[in-house]
């Protein structure tokens, strides 16, 4: 059994992302120590999740999608409920620190979600 995580790029982002209803996605690198601590608690979250997607992108071979999505600090993980970014913070996770994040996510009320983006913010 292979890896549970897909690979995002910039030519299959959008249809991955845009196709599907919920997405966690790790932005990380090689060379990043705590991107690698968390690897293996992302590996785990996505067997135990099984019905999201977990996709990973690496920022030095996407650099435009980390630019796309403002990533300053890695790993960041974020995550997009019909093509809504919910929830986006840097920093690894503990295992037990993302599946609450995961809970959260799914317990949003999405129509709720959407109508707030739809509510333009006043500049004030």
């Amino acid at each position: 059994m292979g890896t549970s995580t897909v690979e995002l790029t910039k030519d299959n982002f959008d249809e991955i992302v845009s196709g599907s209803d919920f997405v966690l996605i790790d932005f990380w690198a090689s060379w990043c120590g705590p991107c690698r601590m968390f690897a293996p608690v992302y590996e785990k979250a996505a067997e135990r999740h099984s019905d999201l997607i977990f996709a990973k992108v690496d920022t030095e071979a996407q650099p435009e999608l980390a630019a796309a999505f403002d990533i300053q600090s890695i790993p960041t993980l974020m995550i997009v409920r019909d093509n809504i970014a919910v929830f986006a913070q840097p920093g690894a996770l503990p295992e037990q620190g993302l599946e609450e994040v995961i809970g959260q996510a799914r317990d949003l009320d999405m129509d709720a979600v959407r109508a707030s983006v739809a509510t333009p913010a006043s500049d004030g």
